[in-house]
This record gives C-alpha cells, sequence and structure tokens, in this order.
C-alpha cells in the first residue's frame, strides 16, 4: 500500500464537519493518513482499542525502533518532554485543550479510548477521538476519525493538528517529517492493518 494511496490532502479532511475543527482553529493541520480498517459504524469502538494495542517502540520495524529510541534518548537528555512542567499553549495563558471543548464534549474522554503513552485525551463521540500533548517543542492533537464512505460503509482515518513552540519547535517539525512520512506512518499502517484483520482472519478459519 502506497505512501500516495495512504495520506490524505488536508482539504479533503477539512472540508468534513469534525468537532476538532472547534477546538483547533489556530493549530495547523500537519497530517492525515486513511487508516487500512474499515468497517461499518459501530466499529469505531474496535479502531479505537486496535490503536490503543500499538506499540512502534516494539514493532517489526527496525528503522522505526531506532527512531523512537533516538526521540525518547533527545527527549530525556534535553528535556523535552518533562510532564512536570505544563507548558502553556503557544500564544495563550492555558495549558490545556480542554478549555475550550463545548458542553456537549466535555467528560466524554472517560467514555472510551486508547491510552497513548504522552498524551492527555480530550474528548469521544461516536465517529471522533482526540488527545493533546504538550512538550518543550510542540502543543499537538492527535484526531482519529470515523468516515463515512456511503452504503453503510466506514473507513478510519488519523490527523495530527499542530502549533510549535517558537523556531524550536517549527525546525524540529521541519527535521522530522520526512522520518514521520516514510519511515513512522507507513510503519504505524503497517501495524493497523495488521490487527484489524486478526479477527477476519480468524472468521474465516472458524468457518
Amino acid at each position: 500500500m502506497s505512501e500516495i494511496r495512504l495520506r490524505v490532502p488536508n482539504i479533503e479532511h477539512e472540508s468534513r464537519s469534525w468537532r476538532i475543527e472547534e477546538i483547533v482553529p489556530d493549530f495547523r493541520l500537519e497530517d492525515v493518513w486513511a487508516l487500512p480498517a474499515r468497517g461499518r459504524g459501530e466499529d469505531f469502538a474496535r479502531l479505537l482499542d486496535v490503536i490503543g494495542s500499538l506499540d512502534l517502540a516494539h514493532g517489526k520495524s527496525r528503522a522505526t525502533r531506532l527512531l523512537v529510541a533516538i526521540r525518547r534518548r533527545l527527549g530525556d537528555w534535553l528535556g523535552w518532554d518533562d510532564a512536570s512542567r505544563r507548558l502553556p499553549i503557544p500564544g495563550e495563558s492555558d495549558v490545556t485543550l480542554s478549555a475550550r471543548l463545548p458542553q456537549d464534549l466535555r467528560n466524554t474522554q472517560t467514555a472510551r479510548g486508547p491510552r497513548l503513552s504522552g498524551f492527555t485525551p480530550l474528548y469521544c463521540t461516536d465517529v471522533e477521538w482526540a488527545a493533546e500533548l504538550s512538550n518543550r517543542t510542540v502543543h499537538a492533537v492527535i484526531h482519529l476519525a470515523w468516515v463515512d464512505e456511503g452504503d453503510g460503509s466506514y473507513g478510519g482515518r488519523l490527523a495530527v493538528y499542530v502549533k510549535p513552540r517558537g523556531r524550536l519547535g517549527a525546525g524540529y517539525m521541519a527535521l522530522i517529517a520526512p522520518f514521520r512520512h516514510h519511515v513512522v506512518y507507513p510503519a504505524l499502517m503497517r501495524q493497523i492493518g495488521h490487527v484489524w484483520e486478526i479477527p477476519a482472519a480468524q472468521a474465516n478459519l472458524g468457518s
């Protein structure tokens, strides 16, 4: 499955009425990827479970394992990921996007959803889940969506919104872009596709 097929134009993602747009209008949409996961409307909960089961640090891709290890080591050395320091969102005084949540989305983050290292869940609906991450380089949001493709069929999508912290953040995002696009995300897609297909394979064996 090629990168061209997996990546989604930002404008296509932004043309849909996602709730996340209400919360991050001042963030940049960095990446959008179509996930190798398709199903019915009720399968979004399963997608969240699949995402929560992934571990790139111990996946099959040697290159991805190395990149994750390097990033973690750099983060430790430079103090980028110090959780004891809650940095404000760039250009604001708030340290979290939770204050921006509309009333109907508040307290929905505990309903279900993956627990990803470094990320704090923001909200969850029947077709969307979002979580934020804050460190010394960027304030970022990961957004998982269940896209209605017609005829009762849905497909998974992953989007990343960012607000870099000054020149350090902007330079860091530019530096890692090739690694994200050509190494990390393809490895992530392979993991998702593998885990997503397991129930189908088990069903075939049992038939």
